[in-house]
């Protein structure tokens, strides 16, 4: 599925967040998955994946049994903090109590398209900054077009 858009939503007491009308009428389970992954992210943020899409770019890496002591720490660190989440029948899925405190979000937030994946933001933050984001973007194409992009 492809995610583009802003969507302002909130993280409520009980830690849920309804995913938005118009992404629940696009899922199709058997292609989707039948949850998210969501996957903590450096700078407050959460990365949100389809079952499906956050399966199939975790087996399109290398994988051994004797990896290296950095994909060993990456491994850990990517998968250990990384959460299956189901939708619930109103839409919600809810966030385990350490996600949200490791990436200080809570409240209001935006739901950001990203391509493959939705990113959870503060949406104060998200504001404030969008256009120096937006400035910046006609650089971020040229790193990108040059292959030095990280991500």
């Amino acid at each position: 599925m492809l995610f583009t858009g802003q969507y302002e939503h909130t993280i409520d007491a009980k830690r849920r967040l309804a995913i938005p009308s118009g992404i629940r009428s696009r899922w199709d389970e058997r292609v989707d998955g039948g949850a998210w992954y969501a996957v903590p992210w450096p700078g407050g943020l959460i990365r949100l994946y389809t079952e499906s899409d956050f399966e199939r770019l975790s087996s399109e890496r290398e994988t051994s049994l004797t990896p290296d002591e950095g994909a060993a720490e990456l491994e850990a660190i990517l998968y250990g903090m990384s959460s299956r989440l189901e939708t619930d029948a109103a839409g919600r899925i809810r966030f385990p109590e350490e996600m949200l405190s490791l990436t200080q979000l809570d409240g209001e937030v935006v739901l950001v398209g990203a391509g493959d994946r939705l990113e959870i933001r503060d949406r104060k933050a998200w504001r404030k900054g969008q256009a120096e984001r937006l400035a910046k973007l006609p650089a971020l194409i040229a790193r990108a077009k040059n292959g030095s992009s990280s991500g």
